[in-house]
Parts: C-alpha cells; sequence; structure tokens
C-alpha cells in the first residue's frame, strides 16, 4: 500500500512517501524553490518521491494531509466570525479552505495526471493527530508519553497523550489563542527578527544573555492543569487573529504583541538595530520560562502516565535546549525526538495515520534522516564543466584523506554525497565540515561563507561511541535534536563547537545509518585524537542545497575552499577563475 503524505498550504510545506508502514523518502518544497519555509503546495516535493518510491500517482492507493477543515469546527467556526469580518480577512483563509478540497487535482496535476486515471482516496488528518504520529509511530518505544507543542494547528497550540503499541489516547489540549510556540514567535518578531522560523536565532543568543525578565515572562505565560495560558493583555491575536500571509508561498507573520509588553520590556527592536544586552537579556528570559513551562507540563505528563519514554513532536520540539534538559530535569529516562519534529513532519505523521487507518502496524522505526534524493554524479560532472571548473575524482577512502588534510590545515570543506537529509539541519551529507579544534574557525566560516550572525553556534559531529567522552548526561542525539553540556575538560579542545554557555548541539552519528560520514569522522580522530568535526549546512542564507549545481554555485560566490560533489573534488585554487 503506497500513501502520499503532505504539509500543503502552511509553513515547511513538504511530502512523503509511505509503503507497507515503511517510510520510502521525504523532502521539503523549499529545497527545489528555494524559498525558505515555502508554504504553498509542494508540487515539487511530490514528483521527487514518487520517483524515489519508484511509482507512479495513479498506483497511489491514498493521499494524507496534514490538516483537517473540519476539526474543532465549531470552536474555530466561532472565532473565524467574530474576527475575519471585523478584520477583513476572509479571502485569504477561505481560499486555503477552498484549496484543501482540490488536494486530489493538485497532486493529480503536479505528476501530469488526470484526476479521474487516478484511485487515491484524499483524507484529511488532523493537525496535531499527525504530529503524534511523527513522535510515537517511528520511535523505538513500545510505550511512551508524548507532548506535541507548536504554534497552532487545527486551533490547537498542545496536546498531552498518551500511546501505546499502535494507539494513543489524549489526555490534555491547549487550543487557541493559548500557545509556547506563539509567545516565542511573538517575542521573535519583536526582538527584530522578522523572518518565518527566525525562533533558533533567539535560542542561540539567549546564552549570551541573563535572565533579567524571567519575572515578567511568568506573568505573560502561566501553567494551567497539565497546559498552559497566555495572558492575552500582552497579545493582539485573540481580538483580531495574526496577521499572517504567505505571498508567493513566503510565509509572513506581523508582530502581534501589544503595547504593555513594550511597557513591560522596552521599544520592540528594529532588524537592523543593534543587539543591545537588554535583547540578549529578554531572549535568555524567554528561553528560561519556555523551559520552566515546557518541562513542567512533561513532569505533569510523567506523573500522569508514569511512563519512561517521552516523544516530543512540534515547532516548539525544534527548541534543542530544552530537549537537551527533560531527562535533568523530570523522570522521564528516553526522549526521542524526530527529524522533521516541526510542520515538515507532519507529511510523514499524516501517512502513517492514513496506514493505521488501514489497519496497518508500527514496522518502522526511524534511525536516520537521509530520505530525499541521492547524488548523481554525472549531474556533478556536467555542473563542473558547466562552470569550467577543474575536478578530480577519488573512491570514498581517498575522499576522506582529502577532506581531513584540507579541514586540519584549516580549511573549510562543503561536502554533497549521499541522500539528502530531511528536515531543518544538515546531517553530513549536505554539509560543511570544519576542524573543531580551532579557535577562530566560528568566525571564519561566518565571514567567508555563512554571512549570519556571530552569536549563532555550529555542531559536532561525534562518533556515538566517543559522544559521552565530551558531553555531559550524554543521550543519543541523531538529528542534532539535543543541546548537551560539554564536559568542562574537554571545552578548551573544541572551542569552535562550544557555546559560550558550554554547550553543544551535538549530532551522534553511528556506522550504521551513514558509513561514509562516520569513517570520515574517524579518519579526523584517529590523526587528531578528536572524535568529532565540526557541521553546519552547506548553504548561504538560503535552503540548504539540493542539486550539483546549487552546490557549485554555492562554493562559488562563498570562500569556502573545497567541495565534494559525490566523488568529486573540486578546491579553490582549481576554480580560482
Amino acid at each position: 500500500m503506497n500513501i502520499l503524505g503532505i504539509n500543503a498550504f502552511h509553513g515547511d510545506a513538504s511530502a512523503a512517501l509511505v509503503r507497507d508502514g515503511q517510510l520510502v523518502a521525504a523532502v521539503e518544497e523549499e529545497r527545489f524553490n528555494r524559498v525558505k519555509h515555502w508554504a504553498g503546495f509542494p508540487s515539487e516535493s511530490v514528483r521527487c518521491v514518487l520517483a524515489l518510491g519508484g511509482i507512479d500517482v495513479r498506483e497511489l492507493d491514498a493521499v494524507a494531509v496534514s490538516f483537517n477543515p473540519r476539526a474543532h469546527f465549531f470552536s474555530r467556526a466561532g472565532f473565524a466570525l467574530r474576527t475575519m469580518l471585523r478584520q477583513g480577512h476572509t479571502g485569504g483563509r477561505l481560499a486555503r479552505i477552498r484549496k484543501a478540497t482540490s488536494l486530489g487535482e493538485l497532486v493529480a496535476r503536479a505528476c501530469a495526471a488526470d484526476l479521474r486515471e487516478c484511485k487515491f482516496r484524499v483524507h484529511h488528518i488532523e493537525h496535531h493527530e499527525t504530529h503524534i504520529a511523527t513522535g510515537f509511530w517511528p520511535s523505538p518505544f513500545e510505550e511512551a508519553a508524548v507532548l506535541s507543542v507548536d504554534g497552532m494547528g487545527d486551533f490547537v497550540s498542545t496536546v498531552l497523550a498518551d500511546a501505546q503499541g499502535e494507539n494513543w489516547r489524549r489526555l490534555h489540549e491547549v487550543k487557541y489563542p493559548h500557545s509556547l510556540g506563539f509567545l516565542y514567535n511573538a517575542i521573535t518578531l519583536y526582538l527584530g527578527f522578522p523572518n518565518y522560523g527566525d525562533e533558533y536565532k533567539v535560542m542561540g543568543l539567549a546564552p549570551y544573555g541573563e535572565p533579567q525578565f524571567a519575572d515578567v515572562f511568568r506573568k505573560i505565560i502561566l501553567r494551567s492543569g497539565m497546559g498552559l495560558e497566555l495572558n492575552l493583555n500582552y497579545f493582539t491575536h485573540a481580538g483580531r487573529g495574526i496577521d499572517m500571509s504567505w505571498d508567493y508561498g513566503n510565509p509572513v507573520v506581523k508582530p502581534f504583541h501589544s503595547p504593555l509588553l513594550e511597557r513591560e520590556l522596552g521599544p520592540m527592536r528594529q532588524k537592523h538595530e543593534e543587539l543591545t544586552q537588554r535583547h540578549k537579556n529578554i531572549a535568555a528570559s524567554l528561553q528560561k520560562v519556555t523551559e520552566e513551562i515546557l518541562l513542567g507540563m512533561l513532569d505533569d505528563l510523567q506523573k500522569s502516565t508514569g511512563r519512561k519514554n517521552v516523544c516530543i513532536a512540534g515547532g516548539v520540539a525544534m527548541n534543542s535546549v530544552a530537549n537537551g534538559k527533560v531527562r535533568l530535569h523530570t523522570r522521564f529516562e528516553n526522549v526521542f525526538v524526530p527529524v522533521g519534529a516541526a510542520d515538515n513532519g507532519t507529511a510523514v505523521g499524516a501517512a502513517f495515520c492514513v496506514w493505521k487507518q488501514y489497519g496497518g502496524k508500527r514496522v518502522f522505526k526511524l534511525e536516520h534522516g537521509y530520505w530525499g534524493p541521492d547524488v548523481d554524479t554525472e549531474l556533478c560532472r556536467a555542473a563542473c564543466r558547466s562552470e569550467g571548473v577543474p575536478f578530480s575524482e577519488h573512491d570514498p577512502p581517498a575522499m576522506n584523506e582529502k577532506i581531513v588534510e584540507a579541514i586540519t590545515s584549516g580549511k573549510v570543506v562543503g561536502v554533497f554525497r549521499g541522500r539528502m537529509e530531511f528536515g531543518a539541519r544538515a546531517l553530513g551529507n549536505r554539509s560543511l565540515v570544519a576542524d573543531p579544534r580551532r579557535t577562530d574557525m566560528r568566525d571564519l566560516i561566518n565571514t567567508k561563507i555563512k554571512f549570519r550572525e556571530i552569536f549563532r553556534p555550529f555542531a559536532p559531529s561525534v562518533l556515538e561511541e566517543h559522544a559521552e567522552e565530551f558531553f555531559e548526561m550524554c543521550e543519543p542525539s541523531p538529528f542534532m535534536e539535543k543541546v548537551l553540556v560539554v564536559r568542562p575538560e574537554k571545552r578548551a579542545m573544541i572551542p569552535a563547537v562550544t557555546h559560550v554557555d558550554g554547550t553543544g548541539r551535538l549530532q551522534t552519528v553511528s556506522r550504521s545509518t551513514n558509513p561514509a560520514y562516520w569513517e570520515l569522522i574517524e579518519l579526523f580522530r584517529q590523526k587528531t585524537g578528536v572524535p568529532m568535526i565540526l557541521n553546519t549546512s552547506l548553504n548561504e542564507n538560503e535552503p540548504i542545497v539540493n542539486t550539483p549545481a546549487q552546490a557549485l554555485s554555492c562554493f562559488l560566490r562563498t570562500r569556502m575552499d573545497a567541495i565534494v560533489l559525490g566523488n568529486l573534488w573540486v578546491e579553490r585554487k582549481s576554480a580560482a577563475a
């Protein structure tokens, strides 16, 4: 049975293919159209996952969509009637509902097929059901507590659930307008980071500040039973909704804090204004109170279920700093956060939900994040020839030798090989790699290649066998989903991947799931004694590269020193023209 999962007309549009309960492929639309967090219909993604699965759209048995216009209908219809008519926002919202009714036609059209030739049925799955499925269904646990927490989906922001076998039951949910994700989004906008998805910048900024305003935030958001409640006096969305548009598929959210918040915290920062210590302290305060709310809900969830395992999904599950503290501050012993924990992953979760509806069993365990297209060597050669760039060809062991030789001499190397990662983070196949021992490496990459804020950290990719040597309270983190404390005695050894607060957002690398990347890091360990390398995404203020031409373009317009394109090696001196 072939099930196509789709996240459409929502941020991070994506598609996934599940066959007989096994994930076959998953990709995000932004990798194809180069628009970050694209919120339209994922036509390219649909074509890609079907091609990777080797099937025609006419062979699909089901299409699963990660929102349901009928879910919580009366709650949101009443709100919509009050706000849309008052604000004049009916057009865009009603258009989204109309698009939802024609998704079958859009799927067929994306594949140049006639819908009448297709046998699939379209299933609309409630948003948080898909998050729960993404978190629990592919987890290694037979039973677990589950927390789904994001901005908002189908009028709900938070669901606490108990799962066992193939089933789960909801214990508590938080509905609009109360949302931990909305709080983090509102303060991200207030701090002058206007782009959709910029919350990770605030998380990276927080360690540079002190939680001076924590008590203010404790007035803004409160625990309420097993859930949470916003003090709506600090926001405007409860009365008039959130002004969000996705013209051309690019999501844009306008600030929605009230004047009261600025009276408490000071004036809103504009995008190009200096980041002051006050701004850093606000970020630190937001992160601290976010962790208090999140860990408090998790602690209550553990007490309610008695489970030792927890699965976390939703946009707030991208807060890797909080994820790394779950075992320390709750009674949970094992924490699973899937690749694609945010809305991109709802395409996967929707497909699993439909597999479950058809009586399917849990037969898949998510052990890696490499679900996109593989590298085509001939396309790599063609890209180099098109740009007039000389290259040499090497087998994997020789290529790893060249990479290690380059990075140990202080160079930065792009790596474009193997299947593309799904989700927001590069995991070694679409990465920039460098020496974590160099004190100047973070600034060097930021100024030569990434051209981004200097306060944002880089991640260590560490051999899973050696992770405990470098990190406290160590646990598997294959998707770079947890920030852990670097052991104090090791921090001076790896300054480029140790954040200002002594932490690192690590990726544990397994030989079984990515042997090429594991062997690269193992070779670096043999030469240096350090079982990790610095890893950041192969891009420059754009989505992660998807094609050899995009990878080579990124190389040519930045100052990285070399790039691997499949089994091709290109050096800066060779591309000096």
